[in-house]
């Protein structure tokens, strides 16, 4: 549990400092706000905005075997889960959402109490002083997340997520949250549903920030986002939930399946998440051992021109993909648009 508290205050380090300019270049411009209505119109094509090629033609034939009844492959309604990851899967992710809620808590931390800008780790973060928090190790870290994300009722924390979901504007495009979720997605999802597809959000971040929008922005409920959790406390004199200062599920990597078996308590049959940190193979291994005909993807961001381009070192998930005949998204070719708004 320690090490895997420890792991997930390293990242949430490294969201904290990274710089807003992603590694690849960057597309500018504005985006218009999203919905979830995406399209599907009956007898209509339910993915207007997929290229029309192998890729989206083999997501429509999956779909049509296994919803229809009579199929050799049909699956009853109960075992069809899907499975998304959200950073870099339904948004994007330079910079991440997360960081940005970071900064805002920071920010709003010392409005309410200017004396903490004085007070590490709030002084560190007002300054950029990324050297306090490699200096400062596991120590930091933790006093850092604790200090943002812990110490709060649940009704205060989904009182600051809301507020800051209603006033933010991501970095680079000028425009809010919902600009940046991909609209083919939106479109997927809503293909999913209409045929019979139950939609979870499994991601990285943290649980309680992405319930706060899963549902506005992607049409899933917050019981079926499945994310980063951390340890809770029922307080009896004003019956509420106490946040703690200690991680119960880092949800990353190899602990999505963990977190899938805890929230959802079944293997999806569908499974999508994203080339950029490896933190996807699992789900999708996990997803393709399913006893039911089953669909993997991951998204590759190769479209410098409209998102951003990046590629993990070691192209781990992209050579899972080979390996495992999963299939990939190209942003470039497989999308006519990729925001809303563009």
């Amino acid at each position: 549990m320690k090490h895997a508290f420890y792991s997930a205050t390293i990242l949430f380090a490294a969201m904290i400092f990274a710089c807003n300019n992603p590694a690849g270049n960057n597309a500018s411009g504005t985006t218009g706000d999203s919905t979830v209505a995406a399209n599907n119109v009956p007898g209509g094509d339910p993915l207007p905005s997929w290229n029309d090629g192998a890729l989206k033609k083999d997501i429509i034939d999956y779909v049509t075997k296994v919803s229809k009844e009579g199929s050799a492959d049909f699956i009853p309604p109960g075992d069809r889960i899907a499975t998304f990851d959200n950073d870099g899967t339904l948004w994007a992710e330079k910079p991440y959402v997360q960081e940005l809620f970071a900064f805002y808590r920071v920010k709003k931390m010392v409005e309410a109490n200017p004396t903490l800008a004085q007070k590490q780790p709030f002084k560190a973060v007002m300054a950029g002083d990324k050297a306090y928090f490699e200096k400062g190790g596991e120590k930091a870290l933790i006093q850092l997340v604790g200090a943002t994300h812990t110490g709060l009722t649940e009704d205060a924390f989904e009182a600051s997520a809301r507020e800051f979901f209603a006033g933010a504007t991501y970095p680079g495009r000028n425009t809010p949250i919902s600009g940046i979720v991909y609209q083919p997605q939106l479109e997927l999802l809503n293909y999913l549903r209409a045929n019979g597809f139950k939609t979870f959000i499994v991601t990285g971040g943290t649980i309680e920030l992405v319930r706060a929008i899963s549902l506005p922005l992607y049409g899933i409920p917050k019981n079926q986002v499945v994310g980063t959790t951390f340890q809770y406390k029922f307080i009896d004199s004003n019956r509420t939930i106490m946040r703690l200062p200690a991680m119960a599920l880092f949800n990353d990597k190899e602990a999505k399946p963990v977190g899938i078996q805890w929230h959802i308590g079944q293997r999806p049959v569908f499974a999508c998440g994203n080339e950029g940190g490896a933190g996807d193979i699992a789900m999708l291994k996990y997803c393709q051992s399913n006893k039911y005909p089953s669909f993997q993807m991951l998204v590759n961001h190769n479209d410098s021109t409209r998102e951003y381009y990046y590629q993990e070192k070691d192209t781990a998930s992209l050579k899972a993909a080979a390996q495992n005949n999963w299939h990939v998204i190209s942003m470039k070719e497989d999308w006519k648009k990729i925001f809303p708004g563009n």
